[in-house]
């Protein structure tokens, strides 16, 4: 990435969490420069204090909106609205959206259907409609964890919980959706002699679902893939390179 794309970020923070918004940003940075940033939210609500306090340090514009019924906020729609005009004044690359509300599948599938990038942030709660229609997807949760690992905690204080957040290998082949997803990826990019570049694969991946390994505990996509134990890897030079173990047992064309 060039670091120039521009991005719109939208914040739903009566359903966010204040605590993660330095690294939502720092993920953002690996693509562009968030250069609008608003959070939407009814400003008098006392749940609401933790997202006020870090506004002007992170140069985030507040958006007032109030309930207008009882137990049912209206942030969502003004945020959907303010995106829909971003889109077709600013013309942003990118949009950044961090809330946990499937209503905001439509608005999404739009953003992308126009052309942008859609980051969406969320809780492990967020309904999927919403996390697939995303051209990337994080669970605040895993953000959250990848922080704390990479903080100054002791590694005795920190070790354990970082460790059973990453599931067996028995684990991941249940996972149908995931086997399926990595085995057309390394496929698809295959070459004549069943190697696929890393790179090649993530592409891939990248274009037929919303992904990201973090969710599954993991840093980097090769970690991933090692631990399904469905794949062999190897390095080329400065490339790593992955089969699937099928291929090595029955040859370039073997489906078995």
């Amino acid at each position: 990435m060039t670091g120039e794309a521009r991005i719109a970020l939208l914040i739903d923070a009566d359903n966010s969490p204040a605590a993660k918004i330095d690294v939502i940003l720092a993920e953002l940075a690996k693509f562009g420069i968030a250069n609008i940033r608003r959070a939407y939210g009814n400003w008098k609500k006392s749940e609401l204090k933790g997202w006020e306090a870090i506004l002007h340090e992170y140069a985030i514009r507040p958006i007032q909106q109030f309930d207008h019924s009882k137990g049912k906020n209206a942030t969502d729609m003004v945020m959907a609205i303010d995106a829909l005009d971003l889109l077709y004044t600013d013309r942003p690359d990118a949009f950044g959206l961090v809330s946990s509300d499937a209503d905001f599948t439509p608005l999404v599938l739009h953003l992308r259907a126009k052309g942008a990038t859609v980051y969406g942030f969320g809780a492990k709660k967020t309904p999927m409609p919403f996390v697939n229609a995303c051209s990337r997807f994080l669970y605040l949760e895993s953000l959250g964890e990848e922080a704390e690992e990479e903080d100054e905690t002791p590694v005795a204080k920190r070790k354990p919980a970082a460790a059973s957040k990453k599931p067996a290998a028995v684990e991941l082949k249940r996972d149908a959706k995931l086997v399926s997803l990595l085995r057309n990826a390394v496929d698809g990019a295959a070459g004549e002699d069943g190697w696929s570049t890393l790179g090649a694969v993530g592409t891939q991946i990248a274009n037929q679902a919303s992904f990201d390994s973090r969710n599954y505990g993991f840093r980097k996509l090769v970690d991933l893939i090692e631990a399904t134990q469905l794949f062999e890897t190897d390095r080329r030079g400065s490339q790593v390179v992955v089969r699937d173990k099928r291929r090595a047992k029955g040859g370039p064309k073997h489906d078995h």
